[in-house]
């Protein structure tokens, strides 16, 4: 009843959304008398907004089709690497460019789609070989296409870093993850450490990533762990209606992700909008449009197979199965005392409100095997969580590190 409930109300929104956008165009028509004095600018910005905040989003694209290597324009090309049910490996192909690390970015499965890395993606394209996980909308995988859940992630996770690994030269990839793939990303590691496979990664690079949630609780945290797992059961997952390809999936929905994170900092998103307003209303396209772009990011949102979100609650929010040396992957222990030779970068935002300080860095102290001079730990001043890996910051403070980091550990 859930998702057929969304699903009415998005289909009167997006008819909503096209008159508005329709009334805007009009009275925003240098044709129109109306246009130049009254209300009809103030009107035609109202509308323009509404519209904008209403519209349906399906998957962006990551539109990054060249990259600037030692002052020349050099072409890319998206390939995907490896197709899999609930996800597939992209690369990003610098036509022209061979050699140069190869680093793996696993992005999140937390609602949103990897586009949502698309500058983390750009930073990085000029000094590395790039491969992303580019995770599949739930809703749209079969239910013949079987479960997916956590323990499935560690396997993807293996299976492409073991495919990169033996392409080309040969050389064992990087892996950079960005917000909830820490976990598993850090449990690939312990268990191909403990296998001694030839493909495990170099470095591990984990950025806002919730190792051990105990550490600065933020309102994620506390809304996973003041409710017992059985609400989780009975609350916030839903049915896939018969109209998608993934009818009959029990699922996490994406709109309900969405929604919670647009309640934690409601008066931000709410200001952001009343920006947008004023700029449209001043003629300000250009900064109007800066607003439109993250929000086209943001609100695009797809579904999380309820096996694995359910899963990363129990796991990862309630037990905190990987700091406690309890977490178990097919019935086998994750012990981060097997990581010896990974070199481990943990980064953190000063003012990241989704994963707080000291969860991520945890990850360095548990890993009691490792040399301390494979360990590094880095505080991004004024960064909150998106600013970890996306905008000035990130290009200019923390990419750095990262490259070096990398190039310290070849």
């Amino acid at each position: 009843m859930l998702y057929n409930a969304y699903e009415m109300q998005r289909s009167m929104l997006a008819g909503a959304s096209a008159f508005a956008d329709f009334s805007a165009g009009i009275l925003s028509n240098p044709a129109n008398p109306f246009a130049y004095f009254g209300g009809g600018p103030i009107m035609g910005s109202a509308l323009e907004v509404f519209a904008h905040a209403s519209a349906p989003r399906g998957k962006p694209a990551f539109g990054l089709d060249h990259t600037i290597i030692d002052g020349r324009t050099v072409p890319v090309i998206e390939e995907v690497v490896l197709r899999k049910p609930f996800g597939q490996l992209k690369r990003f192909v610098r036509e022209g460019v061979s050699g140069g690390p190869k680093l793996l970015i696993v992005a999140p499965m937390s609602g949103h789609y990897a586009t949502l890395l698309r500058g983390t993606v750009e930073r990085m394209l000029p000094v590395a070989d790039v491969y992303i996980t580019d995770w599949r909308d739930a809703k749209l995988v079969p239910l013949a296409d079987g479960r997916f859940d956590l323990d499935d992630y560690i396997d993807y996770i293996v299976e492409f870093l073991d495919l990169i690994g033996t392409s080309g030269d040969g050389e064992r990839p990087h892996m950079l993850a960005v917000c909830q793939p820490s976990v598993p990303c850090y449990a690939a590691a312990c268990l191909m450490s403990a296998d001694k496979h030839p493909n495990r990664p170099k470095t591990l690079t984990m950025m806002g990533g919730p190792i051990d949630t105990r550490e600065a609780p933020t309102a994620v945290n506390t809304l996973a762990t003041e409710r017992p797992f059985a609400w989780f059961e009975q609350n916030v997952i839903a049915t896939i209606p018969a109209t998608y390809a993934g009818a009959g999936r029990r699922v996490y929905p994406g709109f309900l992700q969405l929604a919670g994170f647009m309640t934690m900092n409601l008066g931000n998103h709410m200001m952001s909008h009343w920006e947008m307003f004023k700029h449209l209303v001043q003629g300000d396209d250009e900064g109007a449009d800066a607003t439109k772009d993250f929000y086209e990011e943001y609100r695009s949102v797809c579904d999380m197979t309820a096996e694995f979100y359910l899963q990363t609650i129990d796991v990862v929010f309630q037990d905190h199965a990987l700091p406690k040396g309890i977490m178990t992957h097919r019935g086998r222990t994750v012990d981060p005392a097997s990581i010896t030779d990974i070199a481990i970068l943990a980064i953190e935002g000063e003012r990241d409100d989704i994963s707080g300080l000291g969860q991520t860095k945890a990850a360095l102290t548990i890993a009691t095997k490792l040399p301390a001079a494979k360990k590094k730990y880095m505080m991004a001043e004024g960064a909150g969580h998106y600013g970890i890996f996306n905008g000035s910051k990130w290009r200019t403070k923390i990419a750095p590190v990262l490259e070096d980091w990398m190039a310290k550990h070849a």
